[in-house]
């Protein structure tokens, strides 16, 4: 479990390709202390992956088709930097939101505005994955926890505030880029709940949720 609060961005080293899939080996002088072991658990660009080994401020992770093919994790090249975050320890702060690592899909940066401090990003996306968003919810973009601005039948809008414009990668991107998407998990397990509704209803909106209780 993750909460979509960036760590230190870090850099792909190397890749080794096999038929389907790839061992990407990262650096990342944070995530590689305080503890990190073999087996645990770091989020790569809001993918979570498991590592495979530790050698001072690197490690490997194992890559499985099905991950190439929901996220943008194919598209890294050796000096890419990619938003790196350890699983939450029990102890920790919950600043973010409940994120699990488990790409959704991904979406494509539509543009870039800057309105004095903050930087709006748009993001086009499918409406598989809009539906799942709300207007003031929480949205999980390569790895980062951010507040959802606007939202429409085809894309969604966030602004960044110049902290975590500096300290992930997110302004890294160009228009036509893709990223990474984890809905809010909670807008799933509601839908699954509901059954039909949600689907129905055309998604989850605020409006849903009252007039169902929420």
């Amino acid at each position: 479990m993750f909460t979509g609060i960036v760590e230190e961005v870090g850099t792909i080293k190397r890749i080794e390709k096999g038929a389907k899939s790839v061992v990407l080996t990262i650096e990342g002088a944070v995530v590689t202390k305080g503890g990190t072991r073999v087996g645990d658990s770091i989020a790569v660009n809001g993918v979570c992956l498991t590592v495979t080994t530790l050698s001072g401020d690197t490690f490997t992770a194992d890559v499985m088709p099905e991950t190439l093919r929901r996220s943008s994790l194919g598209i890294l090249k050796p000096g890419s930097r990619v938003n790196l975050e350890r699983a939450m320890a029990a102890d920790g702060r919950f600043g973010g939101h409940i994120v699990s690592g488990h790409i959704d899909a991904t979406g494509t940066i539509a543009s870039f505005v800057k309105e004095d401090n903050a930087i709006w990003v748009t993001i086009n996306a499918s409406s598989d994955i809009l539906r799942y968003i709300v207007e003031k919810g929480s949205i999980a973009i390569d790895g980062i926890s951010l507040t959802v601005a606007y939202v429409d039948g085809s894309c969604f809008k966030v602004s960044l505030i110049p902290h975590t414009a500096s300290e992930t990668t997110l302004t890294d991107k160009k228009v036509g880029d893709p990223v990474n998407l984890e809905c809010d998990i909670i807008a799933k397990y509601v839908e699954k709940l509901m059954g039909g509704k949600v689907k129905e209803s055309g998604g989850i909106t605020m409006e849903f949720l009252k007039e169902n209780g929420f």
